[in-house]
């Protein structure tokens, strides 16, 4: 198996997936981490840049591990078969030995808004939501 974990700064468990272009890529057996790579992807292939169609380095992964993500990302990396994770951890590590354990704290895409953006009137991603009246 194969778990991808956000990292834009190479240490700690990223968000904002969508425009990411570094990862730890874990290889695991058995339920223990053999070992990890870094993979770095271009603009071009970072999700947001990259269309769904189109076939994508981390295509290979069961498990995507971030700190955030919209739901239409989510939806996409189910699509392929991919189970996208969002964690307020932020040790890399810890990320993956605690999903492989079955305790990651885990956010719904909802969650996560709500917890980085909160009740902002004035915070607008264009991402379906009615305006407040």
């Amino acid at each position: 198996m194969k778990i991808a974990v956000s990292s834009q700064n190479q240490t700690q468990v990223t968000g904002h997936l969508g425009r990411c272009q570094k990862f730890w890529i874990y290889d695991v057996e058995d339920n223990t981490i053999q070992g990890k790579k870094p993979l770095q992807i271009t603009k071009d292939q970072s999700f947001h840049e990259s269309s769904p169609k189109d076939s994508h380095p981390l295509d290979t992964v069961q498990v995507l591990i971030s700190g955030g993500m919209g739901r239409g990302l989510a939806r996409r990396l189910e699509s392929k078969g991919i189970q996208p994770l969002i964690t307020p951890e932020t040790d890399l590590d810890a990320a993956v030995i605690a999903y492989l354990a079955g305790t990651l704290a885990t956010l719904t895409p909802e969650e996560h808004h709500q917890r980085e953006h909160g009740d902002d009137p004035d915070h607008h991603h264009g991402n379906g939501h009615p305006d407040p009246a």
